[in-house]
C-alpha cells in the first residue's frame, strides 16, 4: 500500500495555512487556527472521517475570519487532492446521514475531478460565538475548487445552529471516508468508464 498522506502550504498576504492529512490515519488531529469553532469542527471531520489532520492558519484576524476560513477549505482541498493521488482502488463516492438531537444533515461526496457545491443549510442566527455562520459555506467552496469534487451538503431539518453545523461536519468527515476508502472488489481499477478522474 502506498502512503495516502500529504502536506500542503499555502502563503498569502493574507494568510499563512499549512495543512498535513493522512487519509489511512486513526482520527488524531491538531490544530492552531486562532478559530477554536472551526477547530472544533475540523476534529469532526478527523474524527468520524478516521483521517489524521493537522492544521496550522496565521490569518489577518483582526479585519475577519472570511480569509483564513476559505483558505483553510482551499489547503484543505488540495492536500486530500494530493493525499488520494492518482484514486485508483478507491469507492469514489460516499454519503452519510447524520442526526444531533433535532438536527438532521446529510452529505453525498463524489471524488470526481469535477468541484460542484450544493449547499442548502440555513442557520437560524448568524453567529456561534465570534463565528459567521454564512463562513461555513465559503470553507466548503474553497474545499471543493480546490479538492475537485462534487459535494451535496444538506441540513433536513434542524432549529439549533450549534447542533446544526455539526451534523454537517460530522456527515462530511463520514462521507470523506466512505468516498476515499479501498475497495477490495475494484482492486487497483480507476471506479470510472472514462479511464480518468
Amino acid at each position: 500500500m502506498t502512503s495516502r498522506r500529504a502536506a500542503v502550504s499555502r502563503d498569502t498576504k493574507e494568510t499563512q495555512i499549512a495543512v498535513t492529512v493522512d487519509l489511512d490515519g486513526s482520527g488524531k488531529s491538531s490544530f492552531d487556527t486562532g478559530l477554536p469553532f472551526l477547530e472544533h469542527m475540523l476534529d469532526q471531520v478527523a474524527r468520524h472521517g478516521i483521517v489524521d489532520l493537522d492544521v496550522k492558519a496565521k490569518g489577518d484576524l483582526e479585519i475577519d475570519a472570511h480569509h483564513t476560513v476559505e483558505d483553510i477549505g482551499i489547503t484543505l482541498g488540495q492536500a486530500v487532492k494530493a493525499a488520494l493521488g492518482d484514486k485508483k482502488g478507491i469507492r469514489r463516492y460516499g454519503h452519510a446521514y447524520v442526526p444531533l438531537d433535532e438536527a438532521l444533515s446529510r452529505v453525498v461526496i463524489d471524488l470526481s475531478g469535477r468541484p460542484g457545491l450544493e449547499f442548502h443549510v440555513e442557520f437560524p442566527r448568524g453567529k456561534l460565538g465570534d463565528f459567521d455562520t454564512e463562513l461555513f459555506y465559503e470553507f466548503f467552496q474553497g474545499f471543493v475548487n480546490h479538492a475537485l469534487v462534487t459535494l451535496h451538503v444538506d441540513c433536513l431539518r434542524g432549529r439549533n445552529a450549534h447542533h446544526i453545523v455539526e451534523t454537517v461536519f460530522k456527515a462530511f468527515g463520514r462521507a470523506l471516508r466512505m468516498a476515499c476508502e479501498r475497495d477490495p472488489r475494484v482492486g487497483d481499477a480507476l471506479p470510472s468508464t472514462k479511464g480518468a478522474l
